[in-house]
């Protein structure tokens, strides 16, 4: 694939991603009442059904980034050259501003609209660190061991990832900043968006930390008869 072939991928994937959390935000609010607890069982549901869509769709395109974290943490791994992962980096910002501005629009809200929902504080932070590790751990070793349920891992990780992490796992740089544009129940402060950015990132560094040991470890293991790089080579 061209870059731009992969770029366009990865802004479609991106913009959807945004638009159905928020949208689903906004409709699960709509629907239940005002009651919070339906309207996250409503985005989390939505938002991990579009993720395994987009990335079984966009996968073999792109990679199904739709992630600065992930596409960090590919170039870190010398999967993604960095004009490439600049590139990548750009575009999901942009991609997710513009599917923040369309769930608005497809609701009739105004297109801008700082984002107003306190998100700060020890037990935030340690949230998005957390639900960050989780997510790229489960990209970095699912693709590895079990490639082919990729879509599935990630999906359900996010699922899970909703209800057990007091922040609701942002878990994406681009989607925090994007979500600083909606004042809907997936919302966030714009002056909360640096602690959560400076999480995920430090919650990305230590996946890339343990999947390298467990790859190591794995390594040290292979018996004599065994190929080390080939039986733990990554996925495309």
């Amino acid at each position: 694939m061209t870059l731009g072939q992969r770029l366009l991928a990865e802004f479609v994937g991106t913009a959807l991603l945004l638009a159905t959390v928020v949208g689903s935000g906004i409709m699960g609010v709509n629907l239940s009442d005002g009651s919070d607890g339906l309207a996250l069982l409503a985005n989390a549901a939505a938002t991990a059904g579009m993720l395994y869509v987009l990335i079984v769709v966009f996968g073999p395109v792109s990679g199904a980034h739709f992630n600065p974290a992930v596409t960090l943490a590919m170039l870190f791994r010398g999967a993604l050259h960095k004009r490439d992962a600049a590139a990548y980096i750009a575009v999901q910002i942009v991609a997710a501003v513009a599917g923040v501005l369309l769930a608005h629009a497809m609701f009739d809200l105004p297109l801008w609209q700082p984002g107003s929902h306190v998100r700060s504080g020890m037990p935030q932070w340690l949230s998005e660190g957390v639900a960050t590790f989780g997510l790229l751990s489960t990209i970095l070793i699912g693709a590895r061991h079990r490639p082919a349920a990729l879509p599935a891992l990630v999906a359900s990780y996010i699922f899970a990832a909703y209800w057990f992490t007091a922040s609701t796992s942002f878990a994406n740089p681009a989607v925090t900043l994007a979500r600083s544009l909606t004042q809907s129940f997936a919302g966030i402060r714009p002056e909360d968006v640096a602690g959560f950015v400076l999480a995920q990132l430090a919650g990305m560094i230590a996946a890339l930390w343990f999947a390298a040991l467990l790859r190591t470890s794995n390594a040290d293991e292979a018996g004599p008869s065994q190929d080390p790089k080939r039986s733990n080579a990554d996925t495309p």
